[in-house]
């Protein structure tokens, strides 16, 4: 159940991430979510595409500084207190919730967090019980299908 995320450095200059956003496009990679963070001379964005090994190889040749980190991507529904559940179940079972990022999809009543743990198999197996849905990488591929 764990999703790849790629996490790129880039300069913190003008035009780094429309330079970035050039490469997905020529190599036909579709982003699925993204998040970014800056610091005073780079940044870190962390993206999830359709195809992570594409991506990783266009990266590779490309130069580019890059890590690989599975990640969970639970589905979300839209009504107060869902995000409360998942950091609940989080925190009852000692995982700790390292960073998350959100996106929407096509079905108006959903959203879709990608979280970041400390324990991924943990957190798998108690958000399962609990009946969260959790997506897979074919889930996240599939999705403007």
């Amino acid at each position: 159940m764990n999703v790849k995320q790629l996490s790129i450095f880039l300069e913190n200059k003008p035009g780094m991430l429309a330079e970035f956003a050039r490469v997905l496009q020529d190599n036909d990679i579709s982003m699925r979510a993204l998040s970014l963070a800056e610091a005073p001379d780079f940044g870190v964005l962390r993206i999830i595409v359709d195809d992570p090994y594409k991506l990783s190889s266009v990266l590779k040749d490309e130069g580019y500084v890059y890590s690989v980190t599975p990640v969970l991507a639970a589905v979300v529904p839209d009504k107060a207190g869902s995000l409360v559940k998942i950091l609940d179940i989080l925190a009852e079972n000692d995982v700790n919730l390292e960073y998350t990022y959100t996106f929407l999809g096509r079905r108006p009543q959903e959203a879709y967090m990608i979280l970041r743990v400390s324990d991924n198999d943990t957190a798998i197996k108690m958000l399962t019980k609990a009946g969260v849905k959790l997506m897979c990488q074919d889930d996240i591929n599939d999705m403007l299908k």
